[in-house]
Protein backbone atom coordinates (compact mmCIF):
# COMPACT_ATOMS: atom_id res chain seq x y z
CA UNK A 1 0.00 0.00 0.00
CA UNK A 2 0.93 3.07 -1.02
CA UNK A 3 0.59 5.94 1.68
CA UNK A 4 1.13 8.84 -0.21
CA UNK A 5 -0.57 8.13 -3.65
CA UNK A 6 -1.34 11.40 -5.45
CA UNK A 7 0.46 13.72 -2.57
CA UNK A 8 2.60 16.48 -3.53
CA UNK A 9 5.78 16.97 -1.92
CA UNK A 10 7.84 20.32 -2.15
CA UNK A 11 11.55 19.44 -0.43
CA UNK A 12 14.44 22.07 0.79
CA UNK A 13 17.77 21.15 2.02
CA UNK A 14 18.75 17.90 -0.40
CA UNK A 15 22.81 18.57 -0.72
CA UNK A 16 23.83 15.51 -1.61
CA UNK A 17 23.32 11.52 -1.45
CA UNK A 18 24.40 11.23 2.88
CA UNK A 19 21.76 14.61 3.15
CA UNK A 20 18.97 13.83 5.39
CA UNK A 21 16.00 15.53 3.33
CA UNK A 22 17.43 12.38 0.63
CA UNK A 23 16.65 9.92 2.61
CA UNK A 24 13.01 11.43 3.04
CA UNK A 25 12.57 12.01 -0.41
CA UNK A 26 13.47 8.06 -1.23
CA UNK A 27 11.04 6.72 1.33
CA UNK A 28 7.99 10.07 0.12
CA UNK A 29 8.79 8.38 -3.49
CA UNK A 30 8.72 4.72 -2.63
CA UNK A 31 4.97 5.53 -1.25
CA UNK A 32 3.97 7.37 -4.22
CA UNK A 33 4.62 10.93 -3.30
CA UNK A 34 5.29 13.19 -6.71
CA UNK A 35 8.44 15.12 -5.21
CA UNK A 36 9.68 19.16 -5.84
CA UNK A 37 13.47 19.41 -4.95
CA UNK A 38 15.16 22.79 -3.50
CA UNK A 39 18.59 23.29 -2.92
CA UNK A 40 20.64 26.30 -1.63
CA UNK A 41 23.40 27.52 -3.97
CA UNK A 42 24.37 27.08 -7.55
CA UNK A 43 27.51 24.78 -6.38
CA UNK A 44 25.18 22.26 -5.24
CA UNK A 45 23.26 21.76 -8.47
CA UNK A 46 25.58 19.07 -9.94
CA UNK A 47 25.17 17.27 -6.56
CA UNK A 48 21.41 17.42 -6.00
CA UNK A 49 20.44 17.04 -10.48
CA UNK A 50 21.69 12.99 -10.41
CA UNK A 51 19.39 12.32 -7.26
CA UNK A 52 16.36 13.95 -9.06
CA UNK A 53 17.04 11.69 -12.39
CA UNK A 54 17.37 9.08 -10.24
CA UNK A 55 13.52 9.48 -8.69
CA UNK A 56 11.98 10.99 -12.01
CA UNK A 57 12.20 14.26 -9.84
CA UNK A 58 11.64 17.20 -12.80
CA UNK A 59 11.29 20.02 -10.54
CA UNK A 60 14.40 21.55 -9.03
CA UNK A 61 14.70 24.95 -8.04
CA UNK A 62 17.59 27.38 -6.38
CA UNK A 63 16.69 28.90 -3.43
CA UNK A 64 18.43 31.39 -1.18
CA UNK A 65 16.12 31.19 2.21
CA UNK A 66 17.71 34.13 3.44
CA UNK A 67 16.03 36.19 0.54
CA UNK A 68 11.86 36.42 0.77
CA UNK A 69 11.72 37.58 -3.05
CA UNK A 70 13.81 34.43 -3.53
CA UNK A 71 11.00 32.34 -1.73
CA UNK A 72 8.09 34.14 -3.25
CA UNK A 73 9.87 32.86 -6.74
CA UNK A 74 10.63 29.57 -5.85
CA UNK A 75 6.53 28.86 -4.96
CA UNK A 76 5.55 30.54 -7.76
CA UNK A 77 7.15 28.62 -10.09
CA UNK A 78 6.15 25.46 -7.49
CA UNK A 79 2.35 26.91 -7.88
CA UNK A 80 2.87 26.29 -11.49
CA UNK A 81 4.51 22.53 -11.64
CA UNK A 82 2.18 21.81 -8.89
CA UNK A 83 -1.07 23.03 -10.48
CA UNK A 84 -1.63 25.05 -7.66
CA UNK A 85 -1.74 22.87 -4.90
CA UNK A 86 1.12 20.95 -2.29
CA UNK A 87 0.39 18.42 0.24
CA UNK A 88 3.72 18.39 1.98
CA UNK A 89 6.63 20.82 3.14
CA UNK A 90 10.00 19.13 4.14
CA UNK A 91 12.29 21.88 5.46
CA UNK A 92 15.76 20.17 6.48
CA UNK A 93 18.16 23.42 6.44
CA UNK A 94 20.35 24.49 8.36
CA UNK A 95 24.08 26.31 8.78
CA UNK A 96 26.35 28.32 11.23
CA UNK A 97 29.17 30.00 10.78
CA UNK A 98 32.43 27.10 11.09
CA UNK A 99 34.16 28.69 13.60
CA UNK A 100 30.82 28.80 15.55
CA UNK A 101 30.78 25.18 15.88
CA UNK A 102 33.79 24.44 18.11
CA UNK A 103 34.98 25.99 20.96
CA UNK A 104 32.54 28.06 23.34
CA UNK A 105 29.40 28.80 23.50
CA UNK A 106 30.04 32.43 24.90
CA UNK A 107 32.32 33.26 22.35
CA UNK A 108 29.68 33.23 19.42
CA UNK A 109 29.45 36.33 17.21
CA UNK A 110 26.63 38.94 16.51
CA UNK A 111 26.12 37.98 13.10
CA UNK A 112 26.89 34.03 13.67
CA UNK A 113 24.35 34.14 16.09
CA UNK A 114 21.56 36.26 13.69
CA UNK A 115 22.90 34.15 10.78
CA UNK A 116 22.19 30.42 12.18
CA UNK A 117 18.73 31.71 13.41
CA UNK A 118 17.73 33.31 9.92
CA UNK A 119 18.61 30.65 8.20
CA UNK A 120 17.79 27.09 10.63
CA UNK A 121 14.88 28.84 11.76
CA UNK A 122 13.66 31.90 10.34
CA UNK A 123 13.78 30.06 7.13
CA UNK A 124 10.75 27.35 8.24
CA UNK A 125 8.91 30.02 8.79
CA UNK A 126 9.26 31.63 5.81
CA UNK A 127 8.63 28.60 3.68
CA UNK A 128 5.64 27.78 6.09
CA UNK A 129 4.10 31.21 4.75
CA UNK A 130 4.84 30.82 1.51
CA UNK A 131 3.15 27.12 1.47
CA UNK A 132 -0.01 27.72 3.15
CA UNK A 133 -1.78 29.56 0.10
CA UNK A 134 -1.12 25.94 -1.61
CA UNK A 135 -2.54 23.75 1.05
CA UNK A 136 -6.34 24.87 0.61
CA UNK A 137 -7.24 20.90 1.59
CA UNK A 138 -4.55 20.95 4.65
CA UNK A 139 -1.28 19.49 4.52
CA UNK A 140 2.38 18.31 6.49
CA UNK A 141 5.10 20.10 7.26
CA UNK A 142 7.90 18.77 9.26
CA UNK A 143 11.35 20.12 10.02
CA UNK A 144 14.65 18.21 11.29
CA UNK A 145 15.67 19.31 14.69
CA UNK A 146 18.51 17.36 17.44
CA UNK A 147 18.95 16.59 20.60
CA UNK A 148 21.46 19.79 21.08
CA UNK A 149 17.72 21.77 21.41
CA UNK A 150 17.29 20.43 24.90
CA UNK A 151 20.75 19.67 26.37
CA UNK A 152 23.87 21.37 26.17
CA UNK A 153 26.10 18.97 23.78
CA UNK A 154 29.85 19.79 23.28
CA UNK A 155 30.67 22.04 20.51
CA UNK A 156 26.42 22.42 18.78
CA UNK A 157 26.76 25.63 20.36
CA UNK A 158 24.87 28.45 18.53
CA UNK A 159 22.76 25.49 16.80
CA UNK A 160 21.45 23.81 19.82
CA UNK A 161 20.18 27.65 20.48
CA UNK A 162 18.55 27.34 16.88
CA UNK A 163 17.23 24.01 17.38
CA UNK A 164 15.37 25.00 20.77
CA UNK A 165 13.94 28.01 18.52
CA UNK A 166 13.10 25.88 15.85
CA UNK A 167 11.04 23.04 17.97
CA UNK A 168 9.02 26.52 19.26
CA UNK A 169 8.51 27.52 16.16
CA UNK A 170 7.44 24.27 15.93
CA UNK A 171 4.52 24.44 18.16
CA UNK A 172 3.56 27.86 17.20
CA UNK A 173 2.94 27.10 13.40
CA UNK A 174 1.13 24.12 14.78
CA UNK A 175 -1.31 26.26 16.96
CA UNK A 176 -1.27 28.43 13.92
CA UNK A 177 -2.41 26.35 11.14
CA UNK A 178 -4.48 23.69 12.92
CA UNK A 179 -7.62 25.30 11.94
CA UNK A 180 -6.48 25.29 8.55
CA UNK A 181 -5.81 21.48 8.60
CA UNK A 182 -2.28 22.08 8.65
CA UNK A 183 0.26 19.54 10.43
CA UNK A 184 3.63 20.76 11.88
CA UNK A 185 5.70 18.20 13.31
CA UNK A 186 9.89 18.29 14.04
CA UNK A 187 11.77 15.00 13.97
CA UNK A 188 14.96 14.80 16.44
CA UNK A 189 17.43 12.68 14.57
CA UNK A 190 20.19 10.97 16.09
CA UNK A 191 23.76 11.99 15.22
CA UNK A 192 24.13 11.04 11.23
CA UNK A 193 27.11 12.09 9.07
CA UNK A 194 25.68 14.92 6.35
CA UNK A 195 27.67 17.74 4.94
CA UNK A 196 26.57 20.05 7.64
CA UNK A 197 27.48 17.79 10.60
CA UNK A 198 30.99 17.80 9.12
CA UNK A 199 31.53 21.12 10.12
CA UNK A 200 30.78 20.76 14.23
CA UNK A 201 33.70 20.23 15.71
CA UNK A 202 34.61 16.15 17.23
CA UNK A 203 31.68 15.04 15.71
CA UNK A 204 33.09 11.43 14.76
CA UNK A 205 33.50 11.31 18.67
CA UNK A 206 29.71 12.39 19.40
CA UNK A 207 28.79 9.33 16.73
CA UNK A 208 31.44 7.39 18.60
CA UNK A 209 29.77 8.13 22.01
CA UNK A 210 25.99 7.55 20.97
CA UNK A 211 26.53 4.30 19.82
CA UNK A 212 28.28 3.24 22.64
CA UNK A 213 25.60 4.23 25.07
CA UNK A 214 21.96 4.34 23.05
CA UNK A 215 19.87 1.70 24.19
CA UNK A 216 20.12 0.00 20.47
CA UNK A 217 24.09 0.47 20.79
CA UNK A 218 24.04 1.75 17.18
CA UNK A 219 23.47 5.24 15.49
CA UNK A 220 20.55 5.69 12.89
CA UNK A 221 20.74 6.43 9.49
CA UNK A 222 18.88 8.69 6.89
CA UNK A 223 15.97 6.08 5.73
CA UNK A 224 15.37 5.42 9.59
CA UNK A 225 14.29 9.30 9.67
CA UNK A 226 13.22 8.72 6.60
CA UNK A 227 10.16 6.36 7.51
CA UNK A 228 9.18 8.59 10.30
CA UNK A 229 8.86 11.70 7.76
CA UNK A 230 6.74 9.30 5.98
CA UNK A 231 4.55 8.61 9.03
CA UNK A 232 3.97 12.39 9.43
CA UNK A 233 3.80 13.74 5.90
CA UNK A 234 1.07 10.32 5.81
CA UNK A 235 -2.61 10.42 6.87
CA UNK A 236 -1.28 7.68 9.33
CA UNK A 237 -0.22 10.90 11.59
CA UNK A 238 -3.83 12.56 11.06
CA UNK A 239 -4.26 13.80 14.98
CA UNK A 240 -0.62 14.30 15.65
CA UNK A 241 1.07 18.17 15.41
CA UNK A 242 3.05 20.30 17.34
CA UNK A 243 5.25 17.59 17.89
CA UNK A 244 8.87 16.68 18.00
CA UNK A 245 9.52 12.56 17.24
CA UNK A 246 12.64 11.68 18.46
CA UNK A 247 14.80 9.10 16.00
CA UNK A 248 17.88 8.76 17.84
CA UNK A 249 18.29 4.58 18.86
CA UNK A 250 16.66 6.08 22.61
CA UNK A 251 19.68 8.37 23.73
CA UNK A 252 17.24 11.13 24.55
CA UNK A 253 15.48 8.73 27.08
CA UNK A 254 18.58 8.02 29.31
CA UNK A 255 19.93 10.40 32.34
CA UNK A 256 23.24 8.64 32.87
CA UNK A 257 24.88 8.23 29.16
CA UNK A 258 27.00 5.31 30.32
CA UNK A 259 27.19 1.94 29.39
CA UNK A 260 25.49 -0.32 31.75
CA UNK A 261 28.74 -2.71 32.16
CA UNK A 262 30.49 -0.07 33.58
CA UNK A 263 28.12 0.27 36.41
CA UNK A 264 28.68 -3.30 37.39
Amino acid sequence: MKLLEGKKALIFGIANKNSIAWGIAQELHEHGAQLGFSYAIPALEKRVRPLADQLGVEFMDECNVQDDAAIAATFARAADYFGGEIDILVHAIAHAKRENLSGKYVNTDRDGFLMAMDISVYSFVALAKAAVPLMPNGGSMICMSFYGAEKAIPHYNVMGVAKAALEASTRYLAADLGPQNIRVNAISAGPIKTLSAAGISGFRKMLRYTEERNPLRRNVDQREVGQTALYLCSDMSSGVTGEVIYVDAGYHILGMPEPPEKWE
